[in-house]
């Protein structure tokens, strides 16, 4: 099995092969008919590189560390990949993704971008913006999750091991139209609950984004207003799952990983969507929460 490398700063990195809540490739039963079997979980490797030290980063008078100092990618990596992909970009004082307009189907030089540090209990700050008709997301708690195809290790996508702070330009990307009750506009939980009030920004202007994750319970904020909550690992998750694009019968790997997001530990890391389009962040900042 190939090995991936982290960024310079990490060291040398270890496999294990393990689900979220650890029975990796697991076959699911219905319940309460055992003659009635769901769809196998496909077997599949957590790969858990090393990660950055979060001391190493500075804090500002908030408490908070600063894992973009604007000028560099330290701590940042691309998703399943040794290095920085160079669609992503520096741009006055921002990470941008540079689009290839071609949404989901990442090319070789693109791929989602994380910062290589698992995070449990926090509260994640920054500011973004993305061009017309631009989508992208914010990952959280996520894993860097591959399958074996044809004797190939491949990586499966980040979003199907973590939630997703939707980014849109709500008004000329047809997916704000799609899902049910505009749960895939701008800051959403992506499929599955609304943001309400959904006061996001016009295409170009900078919105803020603010994400907490504290034992379970997860708020989104945008533009300084709290739009949604919601609690991890209660049967309420669970089916919530069941209703969205990620239930046991239509991607039992996702639903599995979902279920369980953040594994045994319950932290992950952050990450940016490589949607296709062009998308900035800044001003990324977190703060550890006991």
């Amino acid at each position: 099995m190939k090995k991936m490398l982290t960024c310079t700063a990490c060291a040398a990195l270890s496999l294990t092969l393990a689900s979220c809540g650890g029975n990796a490739g697991k076959a699911k039963t219905a319940e309460g008919n055992a003659a009635e079997t769901k769809a196998a979980v496909p077997e599949y490797t957590v790969v858990n590189n090393a990660t950055v030290d979060l001391a190493t980063f500075p804090q500002d008078k908030d408490g908070y560390y600063v894992i973009f100092d604007g000028k560099t990618f330290n701590g940042w990596r691309g998703y399943g990949k040794e290095n920085v992909p160079s669609r992503w970009t520096i741009d006055d004082g921002a990470i941008k993704f540079n689009g290839t307009g071609t949404g989901e189907a990442q090319t070789g030089e693109g791929g989602d971008l994380i910062f290589a540090h698992k995070f449990k209990n926090f509260e994640l700050e920054l500011e973004w913006k993305v061009s017309k008709g631009g989508n992208s997301g914010i990952f959280y708690l996520a894993q860097e999750v591959a399958t074996t195809k044809d004797g190939a290790q491949q990586f499966e996508p980040i979003y199907i091991s973590c939630p997703e702070y939707q980014v849109l330009d709500n008004e000329n990307h047809p997916d704000a139209k799609l899902g049910v009750d505009g749960n895939r506009k701008s800051a959403s939980l992506y499929d599955m609950i609304p943001a309400v009030p959904q006061n996001a920004k016009p295409y170009g202007e900078w919105n803020k984004a603010k994400i907490m994750v504290y034992k379970g319970t997860v708020v989104h904020g945008q533009n300084d207003a709290n739009v949604l909550e919601y609690h991890l690992w209660t049967p309420q998750w669970t089916e919530m799952l069941e209703k969205s694009k990620f239930s046991s019968e239509k991607w039992p790997l996702a639903f599995e990983l979902l279920n369980n997001c953040g594994g045994e530990n319950h932290e992950g890391y952050i990450g940016f969507q490589d949607h296709g389009d062009d998308v900035w962040f800044r001003n990324i900042r977190v703060k550890v929460l006991e």
